[in-house]
């Protein structure tokens, strides 16, 4: 078993949100023969990451790349998961563990986006795009990025973002700002993966909304296993093992000083899931196209 991929998930207390993550580790395998691919969770569900790529170098596997079934580059793909990388190399040393960067805003997800929304009827309907919340300045505004970008696709020119927690606006607060704007009816995507709990508490909360206003929502979904999901999954686990993967650093919490959040510039990486924090930071300073922990370094950005 020469060469591994290992899938970073952050899990889930929902059954059914976790299932659908193992099938498309399933799918991402079988999309390519020849490739071992596995699914690991930093918490909330079984396997746990690390667990998992200490089995895949146990196994015999030589090449690993780890690639963060993460949306946006919050803490967890900045943080945690980099941790996990950083302590199996310093353990493995005969191994090549090599890290992508997380899906991003990627034409291939607004593609799958547009479609969802075509398929439920509602192109050019007032839009809220729902995402999950973080407490990272940079990943919060990615999503109103994806919205944006999504509205442009979708021959819509009314777009709100909303966050299931941790930030502004809530779920609420973005339907009401379509509402106050005049909609009467709108359509909801929902920027995540699978399904789940955080997916049902906004959905509570926009049938909710519903009843006590009178304006019709159309749930869209969100994006499920798909082929363009499965091919991006091979697009970021590529660009990683060629040695391309970067991410933005201009304005990450981590290199640069943010207002309310200067304690996070240089600090340890791992303080969150990852429980590795003792032995790697963040690089602080300037840097734009920062390049992801390479064979022999610490990382970042993620």
């Amino acid at each position: 078993m020469p060469e591994a991929v290992l899938l970073v998930a952050h899990g889930s207390r929902s059954a059914a949100g976790c299932g659908e993550l193992l099938a498309l580790a399933d799918a991402v395998a079988e999309a390519r023969a020849g490739t071992q691919v596995r699914v690991g969770f930093l918490e909330m569900s079984d396997p746990p990451a690390s667990t998992v790529l200490d089995d895949l170098l146990r196994d015999g596997a030589r090449d690993v790349t780890v690639v963060p079934l993460m949306l946006f580059a919050a803490g967890h793909a900045k943080s945690d998961v980099p941790a996990l990388v950083l302590d199996a190399r310093a353990h493995r040393r005969g191994a090549r563990i090599v890290y992508g960067r997380p899906l991003g805003v990627d034409h291939a997800l607004l593609a799958l986006a547009r479609r969802r929304l075509r398929a439920a009827g509602a192109l050019g309907l007032p839009l809220a795009v729902l995402a999950r919340g973080t407490s990272d300045p940079d990943a919060n505004a990615e999503a109103w990025r994806a919205s944006r970008l999504l509205a442009d696709m979708c021959e819509t020119q009314l777009v709100v973002t909303g966050f299931s927690g941790l930030t502004w606006p809530t779920v609420t607060g973005a339907l009401e700002q379509l509402r106050r704007l005049g909609a009467a009816r709108v359509a909801v995507f929902s920027w995540f993966l699978a399904t789940g709990v955080l997916l049902d508490r906004m959905r509570a909360d926009w049938q909710a909304f519903e009843s006590a206003t009178g304006v019709g929502v159309v749930d869209a979904g969100y994006f499920g296993v798909e082929p363009e999901l499965i091919a991006l999954v091979w697009a970021r686990a590529d660009e990683a093992r060629a040695g391309a993967a970067a991410a933005n650093c201009d304005v990450c919490a981590y290199r640069r000083p943010f207002p309310g959040l200067a304690d996070r510039v240089g600090m340890p990486i791992g303080v969150g899931h990852s429980h590795l924090a003792a032995e790697h930071r963040h690089h602080a300073g300037r840097g734009t196209g920062h390049a992801l922990p390479g064979p022999d370094e610490g990382c970042a950005e993620a």
